[in-house]
């Protein structure tokens, strides 16, 4: 894992840049504009994926929590992947979602109100600052400074009697964020598995269970040419 090492510190300045854009949202916003700040845990529900590189991050990060906090973290997680296994009875380690067929695992059902493991009991992540890209940038539209819209989403909490794609403090060098990260993903799957994928997810609550050091990431994967896209 030390291999991954440089590409994780590049990770994580991207991701503190994305979050140096959402505190100049906040800070530039009208008072009471967006709701989304520390603290609120609104959209900490359901499934969603996240790539294997927001996955190293956050188990990396888990990881380091105290046995005290982490057990009850272990049982929620190992719960939902019971629920996951009733879906997908062959759903096992690394547990990667691409060898499944796209809309069993890209349309989790919306109702799904059933909270993100990672809350501690005050509804704080207890790993916040390990928390995947698509946490951070949730809540807010993505506007490329040229005016280019990735995702014109707003949290129904935010911009109440207002339209966030009218409001020019939001705007931000998306596509050259979105690119970055594919190359880092690109660089930390070569690293990885010994070959580039372009896409490789999972859930958060089976990141947690992952066991990146002791998988036999080459043979795992290419031993199963379902996951190879």
């Amino acid at each position: 894992m030390d291999s991954l090492q440089p590409i994780l510190a590049a990770y994580r300045k991207l991701l503190a840049e994305v979050d140096a854009w959402f505190a100049g949202c906040l800070a530039a916003a009208p008072p009471g504009a967006i709701a989304c700040r520390t603290g609120c845990s609104a959209c900490c529900r359901g499934l969603f994926d996240i790539t294997l590189l927001d996955a190293c991050l956050l188990k990396d990060a888990f990881d380091r929590l105290s046995p005290v906090l982490r057990q009850p973290v272990l049982e929620r997680a190992g719960a939902r992947l019971e629920e996951l296994r009733r879906r997908w009875p062959h759903f096992a380690a690394p547990f990667l979602l691409n060898g499944l067929p796209d809309a069993e695992w890209t349309e989790m059902p919306e109702e799904d109100e059933t909270p993100c493991p990672l809350l501690g009991a005050d509804d704080r992540c207890l790993v916040y600052a390990a928390r995947p890209l698509i946490c951070r940038l949730h809540g807010l539209p993505h506007l490329d400074l040229s005016g280019e819209s990735f995702s014109d989403a707003c949290c129904t909490r935010n911009y109440i009697d207002a339209d966030p794609l009218a409001d020019p403090a939001l705007r931000w060098p998306f596509r050259a964020l979105f690119e970055r990260e594919i190359g880092l993903f690109h660089d930390f799957t070569r690293e990885l598995t010994g070959r580039v994928w372009p896409e490789l997810d999972t859930f958060i609550p089976t990141a947690l269970l992952i066991d990146f050091t002791a998988s036999d990431w080459k043979h795992l994967l290419l031993s199963d040419p379902r996951r190879s896209r």
